[in-house]
């Protein structure tokens, strides 16, 4: 049985050299790898058979990248509250490596210096949140994963520090969406690879 409410279909970007050594990818304009490139145009098929009000992306190259070769570059719109978290002073760097100048850091409790908070997160999450509510139909969105993490925690009405509760893997598709009614959203579907 189809589901008649609508769904936010979400794609995290596909992998890059900072994605897999770890390092913190806020404003940096990484571009994907040959491999996150390969995943990336699967994710057409993947994707087949949807149909979608709208396209929105990250200004990322490595968000736009992922949306045009999944074959959506036509049809997608950039969002700037889509932006991955900005990392201020630990961007370009990894949790281990930020750990041994400040153990016990977290960044969704910590949020960075110079950077964002997760509160921060939290406010561009709730207004992508009013816009996917406003359109009332289908949404894809490519962005990034501590964003869309967030996106994730506050979609259920959680704090945005909950995010942290969400794993996601590059090129991995999720979906958001209702339960019986507008009242009820829910989390349909997480971290499809």
């Amino acid at each position: 049985m189809s589901n008649p409410l609508p769904e936010t279909h979400l794609v995290r970007h596909g992998a890059t050299e900072w994605s897999l050594s770890g390092k913190h990818t806020g404003r940096s304009d990484i571009p994907l790898t040959s491999d996150g490139e390969e995943a990336a145009r699967r994710l057409a098929g993947r994707l087949q058979g949807h149909r979608f009000s709208a396209v929105w992306s990250s200004p990322s190259q490595r968000a736009l990248r992922t949306c045009a070769l999944a074959g959506f570059a036509s049809e997608s719109a950039i969002n700037p509250d889509l932006a991955e978290w900005d990392y201020g002073s630990y961007e370009g760097i990894t949790t281990r490596e930020i750990l041994a100048q400040r153990p016990g850091w977290q960044l969704f409790r910590d949020g960075c210096p110079q950077g964002e908070t997760a509160e921060d997160v939290g406010i561009r999450a709730d207004r992508v949140i009013g816009q996917i509510r406003a359109a009332g139909a289908p949404i894809l969105i490519f962005s990034s994963a501590h964003f869309l993490r967030v996106l994730a925690a506050r979609w259920i009405g959680l704090p945005p520090e909950q995010g942290a509760s969400f794993v996601l893997d590059t090129t991995s598709i999720s979906i958001l969406g209702y339960e019986h009614n507008l009242e009820e959203p829910v989390i349909r579907g997480w971290n499809h690879r």
